[in-house]
């Protein structure tokens, strides 16, 4: 799905040897980054995740594209460390710096059967842009 022509938000995969590629688009940078970590986390599962536990992050750096890299990272973070799975995904960015709530809960591995377990967002395939119709998306490839 070619996201110039797909509705306002949605989200994508994408293909890449052997890692996975993560799409977001949405009328606002924001909402691009919402979407592509519920690219993420469908990478993990499809099974639905419950907004059990809340979780805040916060963000810095000075373009788009590296503060994606960095909102994604910091997700695999937080779900490495706390053994965690999130669902729902609020953003608000302002010149450069992101503050972020994360609602998911702890993973069981019997319902979610998660088939992978990202590593880390790199600086493969990385694209913030806005095309003519004002429609953000942020992609980049997911070490799995």
């Amino acid at each position: 799905m070619r996201e110039d022509l797909a509705p306002d938000r949605g989200w994508r995969h994408f293909p890449h040897s052997a890692d996975l590629g993560v799409c977001g688009w949405g009328p606002t940078l924001a909402v691009a980054f919402e979407q592509a970590a519920l690219a993420m986390t469908a990478a993990v599962t499809t099974a639905k995740v419950s907004a059990l536990e809340k979780v805040e992050i916060t963000c810095s750096a000075t373009d788009p594209e590296l503060l994606f890299v960095d909102w994604l990272n910091a997700i695999i973070y937080e779900m490495a460390v706390g053994q965690r799975l999130f669902g729902r995904y609020e953003v608000r960015i302002e010149v450069g710096h992101l503050v972020a709530t994360l609602w998911g809960e702890r993973i069981d591995p019997v319902r979610h059967e998660p088939a992978c377990e990202p590593k880390g967002a790199t600086y493969t395939e990385l694209r913030v842009t806005r095309n003519q119709r004002g429609i953000w998306t942020a992609c980049c490839v997911i070490d799995v």
